[in-house]
């Protein structure tokens, strides 16, 4: 019996080791562990747009980052990948497409990181989102983006020409997932102003303040704050309610809102324009909308003009019938042509850039303001004269025909 206990006994110590080595290392783990910072902020509810006052505690010397998202809308995001790979010299034709970036996105730094984010911006439109995000040190508080579903195509250049997405390819990784979510980031803010800001303060204890600015014209309804320490040491969201009222109006696929006052007397002018040179105004409405409300996509800009040019192409074809103007022999072939344009157009219009779209639309519109000012020529015209003389004739027929009836 006396040889049993003392059989037992070594293993009982060996147990009694283990058990306070393991009791030991949880607590330097503990003590090791980052603690969550708090956060409180000094309103819920915005009228659209305004300054949250944010406030809390962190660890003492620990970086503290925010980030602010928008949750209840989501925005389309895509990207054409069509540069040359450095190290195979290939061009990839990879289109990358996701319906669910958070309509508002941005990571707030500390104050003394300026200096970092004005530099990123001199490299203009090359700057990137990854690097300057390492170089922040808020690789720890980007966490929302790398959640969205990315669908991803294989296209060609003959496919990318006749704006075919190409075929689907197989779900990416978590890893890679995360990297494109970066480049979608940018592609869809494009600023970086609209994604990075430093404005927090934050003191020797801990303790620290922010001024979180919420433009006017974005997506209406709650938005989410996130303190970030690190990877594990992050507060519970910090909640508050963007609100808007008629005549602003939020546009869900554009991810903005916007007062419909301005738009409407400038499609007015543009409109009377327009229907004067024999179009519906879109090619002056379009460049105008780009210039002068940033804040709207332009793949949403050429979407949203080409419907509402039927409106004033519906009266202009109306009032041209009536004074026979309209050849409809003529209308109807190149109506057909017009018909592949349109299949083809809205798919390239998804794939280029903002800086594509205006180059490629500027020169438009200089080679047929060329043509239009060269029509004015007394050269041109004396050329003419035979055609201007039918041309009246023509006209004064349509309108003794006109009153006839």
């Amino acid at each position: 019996m006396m040889k049993s206990r003392f059989r037992i006994l070594p293993w009982l110590g060996l147990a009694m080791v283990m058990l306070l080595g393991a009791q030991a290392g949880h607590a330097v783990e503990s003590g090791d562990a980052t603690a969550a910072p708090t956060i409180a902020i000094d309103k819920t509810e915005l009228k659209n747009g305004g300054t949250i006052k944010v406030s809390g505690q962190a660890e003492p010397g620990k970086a503290v980052y925010l980030e602010v998202w928008s949750e209840d809308h989501d925005v389309r995001a895509s990207r054409f990948d069509s540069e040359k790979d450095k190290e195979t010299g290939k061009r990839p034709y990879i289109f990358y497409l996701s319906g669910e970036m958070p309509a508002y996105y941005k990571i707030f730094v500390q104050k003394d990181l300026q200096p970092t984010i004005d530099e990123a911006k001199k490299a203009g439109n090359k700057w990137s989102y990854s690097a300057l995000l390492k170089d922040l040190g808020a690789d720890v508080a980007y966490s929302v983006p790398p959640r969205i579903k990315i669908d991803h195509f294989q296209s060609t250049l003959m496919a990318s020409i006749v704006g075919s997405r190409g075929k689907q390819l197989p779900a990416m990784d978590e890893k890679e997932t995360k990297k494109r979510s970066m480049q979608l980031v940018k592609a869809r803010f494009r600023s970086i102003d609209k994604v990075f800001g430093a404005v927090i303060d934050v003191q020797p204890d801990g303790s620290y303040t922010a001024d979180v600015n919420i433009r006017s014209g974005l997506a209406p309804g709650k938005y989410n704050i996130v303190a970030v320490v690190d990877n594990q040491a992050k507060s519970e969201p910090a909640v508050f309610d963007n609100k808007i009222s008629f005549p602003t109006v939020y546009m869900g696929n554009a991810g903005t809102s916007m007062n419909l006052i301005y738009p409407f007397v400038l499609t007015l002018v543009v409109a009377i324009f327009g229907v004067l040179m024999g179009a519906g105004g879109g090619f002056i409405l379009n460049p105008l909308l780009v210039t002068l409300f940033p804040a709207l996509p332009h793949t949403i800009v050429a979407g949203t003009v080409t419907p509402t040019v039927l409106f004033s192409q519906g009266s202009g074809i109306l009032n041209y019938s009536k004074i026979k103007f309209i050849n409809w022999k003529l209308g109807a072939s190149i109506g057909c042509a017009m018909l592949l344009g349109g299949f083809i157009g809205p798919k390239l219009t998804e794939m280029i850039t903002l800086a594509q779209f205006k180059f490629a639309f500027g020169w438009i519109l200089i080679v047929l303001a060329a043509l239009m000012f060269w029509q004015t020529t007394p050269g041109y015209l004396a050329k003419n004269k035979k055609e201007q003389a039918i041309l009246k004739e023509f006209k004064k027929r349509a309108e003794e025909a006109t009153k006839g009836k």
